[in-house]
């Protein structure tokens, strides 16, 4: 098998990082959305924080000199050096409270705003348009967002830590400054060309780490498709563990080898690095010591200078890689508020005509077209026809004939790329488009099969009803789907599905049931089947079908089979083949006309003599 080949991107440059800052102020505006009371008091914490590094230091440079002198027989009584222990001692019990309190801040700060931004993400795609959602570029962007929404608030701490931080060296400066103002440039020296490292690692590593997403996503797909009770199935009747297993171990080596390479690259660099800064730091410890051997100095004066000089070449080696990492950060950002940037492509009318009730003249397509993002072959093209008010019409063709597609168009899930649908005379795009749905009851071919109650996975047709229950019995009475729930031993209350405790796993054809009964939780003037009865037998799908003529009577719906016992009972019959429409009439004129519809169905009778 072929090694996958990973995407690459270009490091960010330092412009890039600096603009990618602008993204902060947006960033700050989430924070303070999630828990503005938090975030002050995380800031007053931090505040406090950074002026005791230095107390402690200085007390300590007293306690010392005090010692020396009463050592020496020239001080005065040991009160004053005890009350100075007893500071520090305080000092250091408060430093320790402050930082578990501001831990604690940051630990419950950091899950709501990870709770806030995923519900902000699910806010968003739900006004997103379906075909988006079917694009693999939007997917990436769907992705990076998600991942922003975990561990974000790290970026809020380590920017406050970067203002504490500064404000520390403020403090710890003022005193190598009136000893000797070389030592900070000596400190820069030590410190530039590990910044310079560490940000040049960082760029790599995002990099590395963008360009990864379309085969993280493989990879997360392999993996789930290798454990899963929805796959287990096909993975054991193919055989498909070991193709499944070597794409795993494919994809997950590559990344491997990738950030081993990074990863070794990164400690060795650090390592020279590293031998740099302690270089600059003991050439000024040497400095301080030849000082105080000289009587320049006092012995507590130098642990203050040499204590303050450590802290300070720590200090600026954290801002100097929290720098690289924060606008890292930010360029992260980017990801997240990009996602926010798509905007859907059906618009909603500025002043949207109500849905008609009832619906008056029908549904009429005047040449519609089309095609998918990213695509240039048409999915419908050309289609001008009339759906009639309480006409049931049947769409039939081979698949991939566009009979979905249509339907999708119908309900407004798409908007033509060409041409017109018209709903009373009114383009469907003047109408309400949550009241457009409100009034269109759909059962696709792909639904969903959710690991909820029985009476939830009704419900979900009309999610504002869940909790009627008497609507969702009926419903299920509708579909037939009360007969099962008789047999549960929760009844309507019982989980369903094996991924939670006590869930019970169902047929395919008890599954259709429940998907059937969600058409009926709403009172729609138009209801559309797109071969939800597959997995039923042909009895049992005659039966659900002719209950649903005689439950549709003066309602408008759209019907999708392969079986032409269950076709022929529409009215008419919309006969389509690569998009485009190619016959329309009822069954009998169909056959008369000799053409497509007659040879499909002469071809499927023939199979059952």
């Amino acid at each position: 098998m072929a090694r996958p080949v990973l995407n690459t991107l270009p490091k960010p440059t330092l412009k890039e990082k600096l603009a990618a800052l602008s993204n902060l102020p947006r960033f700050f505006k989430l924070v303070w959305e999630t828990n503005h009371w938090y975030a002050i008091l995380d800031a007053i914490l931090r505040l406090i924080r950074s002026a005791i590094p230095v107390s402690i230091l200085y007390i300590g440079k007293l306690i010392i000199d005090e010692v020396v002198l009463l050592s020496r027989g020239t001080g005065g009584d040991h009160t004053y050096l005890w009350e100075l222990v007893a500071a520090e001692f305080a000092l250091a019990i408060i430093a320790d409270a402050l930082s578990r309190a501001t831990s604690l801040v940051d630990s419950l700060l950091g899950d709501l705003f990870s709770n806030y931004t995923s519900i902000k993400i699910m806010e968003h795609a739900a006004k997103l348009d379906l075909d988006q959602f079917e694009d693999s570029e939007f997917y990436d962007k769907l992705e990076r967002a998600r991942q922003q929404t975990v561990g974000r608030t790290i970026l809020l701490s380590q920017i406050l830590t970067q203002v504490q931080d500064i404000i520390t060296m403020a403090f710890l400066m003022v005193g190598l400054l009136a000893f000797n103002p070389w030592l900070i440039l000596l400190l820069l020296v030590a410190i530039v060309p590990a910044f310079l490292g560490e940000s040049y690692f960082n760029d790599r590593s995002y990099a590395l780490t963008r360009g990864q997403t379309p085969e993280r996503r493989e990879l997360d797909y392999m993996r789930y498709l290798g454990a899963s009770d929805e796959t287990a199935k096909e993975v054991k009747l193919f055989n498909l563990s070991h193709f499944l297993i070597d794409r795993f171990r494919t994809l997950s080596n590559k990344f491997y080898d990738d950030n081993k390479k990074l990863s070794v690259k990164r400690a060795s660099w650090g390592t020279i690095f590293a031998l740099l800064g302690s270089l600059g730091y003991y050439t000024a410890y040497v400095v301080m010591i030849l000082k105080t051997v000289e009587g320049v100095l006092t012995i507590g004066t130098l642990t203050f200078l040499a204590g303050s000089f450590r802290q300070l070449r720590s200090l600026l080696e954290n801002i100097l890689s929290r720098f690289t990492t924060v606008s890292q950060g930010a360029i992260y950002l980017r990801d997240f508020f990009d996602f926010f940037e798509i905007e859907p492509k059906i618009v909603v009318a500025p002043k949207p005509v109500p849905f008609p009730d009832p619906i008056k003249e029908g549904f009429v397509f005047e040449n519609v077209g089309f095609k998918y993002h990213n695509t240039d072959s048409w999915a419908n093209r050309n289609l001008s026809f009339t759906l009639r008010v309480g006409e049931k019409l049947a769409l039939v063709g081979e698949n991939g004939a566009g009979k979905t597609t249509l339907v999708k168009l119908l309900a407004r899930l798409y908007d033509p790329t060409e041409g017109h649908i018209l709903l009373d005379g009114i383009d469907l795009r003047e109408y309400d488009i949550m009241d457009l749905r409100k009034n269109t009851g759909i059962i696709f071919q792909d639904y969903l099969r959710y690991q909820m109650s029985f009476a939830q996975n009704i419900a979900a047709g009309n999610i504002d009803e869940q909790n009627n229950r008497p609507l969702i019995k009926v419903s299920a009475e509708k579909s037939l789907a009360n007969l099962l729930a008789e047999k549960l031993p929760g009844k309507y209350d019982q989980a369903l599905g094996r991924r939670f405790n006590n869930g019970i796993e169902l047929s395919g054809g008890e599954w259709q049931k429940i998907a059937l009964a969600r058409a009926y939780m709403k009172d729609a003037q138009l209801l559309v089947l797109d071969e939800p009865t597959s997995a039923l037998d042909a009895r049992a799908e005659y039966q659900v079908f002719q209950r649903f003529a005689e439950l549709t009577k003066e309602k408008t719906a759209v019907l999708i089979s392969h079986r032409f016992s269950t076709v022929r009972m529409a009215d008419r019959i919309l006969v389509l083949d690569k998009g485009q429409q190619i016959e329309l009439g009822s069954h009998e004129e169909l056959l008369h006309k000799n053409g497509r519809y007659a040879e499909l169905f002469l071809l499927q009778a023939q199979g059952y003599k």
